[in-house]
């Protein structure tokens, strides 16, 4: 892997104390700090480790600037901003082009697609200022030249197909836009696939079926033939179980979950299925776990099921729930809506990095390490104790460190695995090009 100079020179200072360390004769009072040493020499190791992989995060939401936010930082800024990652030594995020739900008709369209456009105009502001010292990158050749170089690459994504209305010719003009990642829906079915998330109309107090198209539809499978074809990267996260099912079994090259975790470990319809890991693992797939309190909370305990039910009647929200923080949106008075989303949260308890790698533990016991990444939904309300933007990017790799891993483990978790998948369907493109010409 090609290293960046301000990690190089980071990596070699690192390397240089510990190497002094390691000449000073042992003493008693040393030997009394042991716990200590230990320690400071983590530390050492994890931040060398950092320096010198590759290290990207699979999916962030994207601010606009002067745009309110309630999922902005403590200093009101992106939680990936160009800032944040040179200070945590994040090398690359994927900056989604996400929407929510909008009308399904001309001027929900519309109004997707203008968002969408919105946002894009936003991070090639943010390339474009070379305060940030960022760049977007459209290949894998781009994405290690841009860590050689010490600036943040930033890598488009695309988040929910209601932007392309009702056909798939938005796809080339995406992908000509500089967009390599592609996920299909976000929160409600559109009419290219069924969303693991169904929508709740609060005016008439009704929720959307669980299936609309049985998974993907006839206009959903021609899209990912089309991603297929440009090179672009299938992205899964946020499909229903059968339309993510479909959707990997249909794309010729691996497809990735950005920013999905595990259903066995918490039970909520946006984390993944056994079936759905073990397909991903079969096909050399990668699943990016993500540092969100509500995928990564005790769904086993019945008394918080029960206190988290209460809180929702007695905010005025539907009881059941797909996720605790669901339909937050829904609750008109802002107190109300406060108190809610604060109760909620002291009943979920402290969630950290421990919570989050159990998560990646789960991968790699069941599929290997080869399938696994982060993708930390930051600006979407993700962030967790140790996790919480990406200034804090060591820590993940401490945590890592800790938990056993090797320094080959951390680099494909950190970016590695990305990129495998990412190259397999430039890869693909190369191949049907030198078949036509010969």
């Amino acid at each position: 892997m090609v290293v960046s100079m301000p990690k190089l020179l980071a990596t070699l200072l690192l390397l240089t104390l510990s190497q002094a360390g390691c000449n000073v004769e042992s003493t008693s009072e040393e030997a009394a700090a042991a716990p200590e040493d230990k320690s400071a020499t983590l530390i050492t190791q994890a931040k060398a480790i950092h320096a010198s992989a590759l290290t990207i995060d699979a999916h962030a939401d994207i601010e606009i600037p002067g745009k309110p936010s309630m999922y902005v930082g403590a200093d009101g800024l992106s939680r990936v901003s160009p800032a944040k990652m040179h200070s945590g030594g994040l090398d690359a995020v994927v900056m989604s082009l996400a929407v929510g739900p909008m009308p399904r008709n001309p001027k929900g369209y519309a109004a997707a697609k203008a968002l969408a456009q919105t946002k894009l105009a936003a991070v090639n502001a943010l390339a474009n200022d070379p305060v940030n010292n960022a760049i977007i990158v459209q290949t894998t050749e781009e994405l290690q030249a841009a860590q050689t170089e010490g600036k943040a690459a930033l890598i488009l994504g695309f988040q929910n197909a209601l932007i392309l209305g009702t056909n798939t010719t938005g796809i080339d003009e995406l992908y000509d836009s500089g967009v390599r990642v592609f996920a299909l829906t976000h929160m409600g079915h559109n009419n290219f696939a069924d969303s693991s998330r169904t929508l709740f109309d609060g005016d008439t107090d009704t929720r959307e079926p669980e299936s609309e198209h049985s998974g993907l539809s006839v206009l959903g499978r021609s899209a990912i033939s089309k991603i297929n074809v440009l090179g672009g990267v299938v992205d899964i996260s946020q499909l229903s179980t059968q339309a993510a099912l479909q959707a990997i079994d249909l794309s010729t090259t691996p497809v990735i979950a950005s920013h999905s975790n595990v259903r066995a470990l918490t039970d909520v319809t946006r984390n993944l299925s056994d079936e759905e890991i073990d397909r991903i693992g079969e096909t050399g797939g990668v699943i990016h776990i993500a540092p969100f309190r509500g995928y990564l909370f005790d769904s086993s305990d019945p008394d918080m099921d029960t206190n988290i039910r209460a809180v929702r009647k007695e905010s005025g929200i539907e009881e059941n729930y797909l996720y605790p923080f669901e339909l937050y949106w829904e609750i008109d008075d802002p107190a109300i809506r406060t108190d809610f989303l604060t109760r909620t949260n002291a009943l979920l308890g402290p969630i950290g990095l421990n919570e989050m790698l159990d998560h990646v533990d789960y991968i790699i016991d069941r599929i290997g390490i080869d399938h696994v990444g982060i993708g930390t939904d930051f600006n979407h309300g993700s962030g967790i104790i140790g996790f919480n933007d990406a200034s804090e990017a060591l820590n993940v790799t401490l945590e890592l460190l800790k938990r056993g891993y090797s320094k080959d483990d951390i680099t494909k978790i950190w970016g590695g695995n990305f990129i495998r998948v990412w190259r397999a369907a430039e890869k693909s493109v190369e191949t049907r090009v030198m078949e036509s010409q010969g």
